[in-house]
């Protein structure tokens, strides 16, 4: 497949990397096509020797790029120990890089989003970590962005007051719904007056920036599945009962984009505790099967939890 790559970074651990606690945060930015700015974005993400820039994986059709960064956490937010992590000083320089360098209104792509910085998700790494500090350090970030640079965040999970889940958030927003062809995104998606309250931040929308959703839970793993077919109402079909909320399986997100021109993929996010892609490939395979589609083989887009345990300790 075209323009889709996970790019390692091999950087050494340093000492303040030894703590027991180990926090993964991944942020998407909606841009891939414009390598000199995913690169800047990139160099940002190193600069920082207890931050370890992992992996980032870019989509030419997505016109995304998701940037994996790894580093310990302190503190305890169930004792009100304040929570610290190094990502979050990153984080925010790559956040303001992103803002600086792309225009949303100019932005095209077959995935969905809602901003500039899309999404951030934080993930406890070690058993050491906890998802009540991973959810506080999203909260601070969350402050960062909505407060410190006036955009509009909407938690999700384990951020969220009541634990909305990321899906129900977009629905709210209108995220799935293609404004472009059918099946891409351009522009502006959001209204200038939000359909509901963000969380943190203003209640316009600057339609250069957009909006940002932040959210803490459990480690997943990123699997696309290729079908090689371009009627998008069939394959959403197919990826509609892939999961939970359609018999399929209880821990799968699931997303059909169009990629190429005769390819739609089916995204997914797995919970590897629960589901493994090997699964996911041969329901894929089997429904496909009785509508007489050809479907290529999945990939990751991502290191597995181990691996990214791994390289943090410099076991390259």
């Amino acid at each position: 497949m075209e323009s889709k790559h996970t790019d390692q970074a091999k950087v050494k651990a340093k000492p303040g990397m030894m703590h027991s606690k180990v926090i993964c945060c991944k942020l998407y930015v909606s841009e891939s096509q414009n390598a000199m700015v995913v690169d800047a974005i990139s160099r940002i993400g190193q600069k920082d020797p207890e931050v370890i820039l992992l992996s980032k994986f870019e989509d030419e059709y997505y016109n995304r790029v998701r940037y994996t960064l790894v580093s310990y956490i302190t503190g305890d937010s169930s004792t009100g120990e304040a929570v610290f992590s190094p990502i979050r000083k990153v984080l925010l320089a790559m956040i303001e890089a992103a803002f600086s360098a792309i225009n949303l209104e100019l932005h095209c792509g077959t995935h969905p989003r809602i901003g500039v910085v899309d999404d951030i998700s934080f993930h406890p790494l070690s058993q050491a970590g906890t998802m009540e500090d991973a959810a506080q350090l999203a909260k601070l970030v969350a402050s960062d962005i909505g407060n410190g640079l006036q955009v509009p965040v909407f938690l999700y999970a384990a951020a969220h007051p009541s634990g909305k889940s990321v899906s129900a958030v977009r629905r709210e927003l209108g995220y799935y719904r293609p404004n472009h062809k059918d099946i891409q995104w351009a522009g502006q998606v959001l209204p200038d007056t939000l359909p509901m309250k963000p969380d943190v931040g203003p209640t316009n929308v600057s339609p250069e920036r957009g909006a940002t959703m932040v959210g803490a839970k459990p480690f997943v793993e990123s699997y696309n599945v290729p079908i090689l077919c371009k009627d998008i109402p069939t394959v959403r079909r197919i990826t509609r009962r892939v999961t939970g909320r359609s018999g399929g399986f209880p821990t799968v997100q699931a997303l059909a984009l169009f990629h190429g021109d005769d390819c739609t993929e089916i995204a997914c996010l797995l919970d590897p505790d629960h589901v493994g892609a090997d699964q996911v490939q041969w329901l894929v395979e089997q429904i496909a099967e009785e509508q007489g589609l050809e479907v290529d083989k999945g990939y990751f887009t991502d290191l597995s939890r181990d691996i990214m345990l791994e390289r943090k300790d410099n076991k390259l």
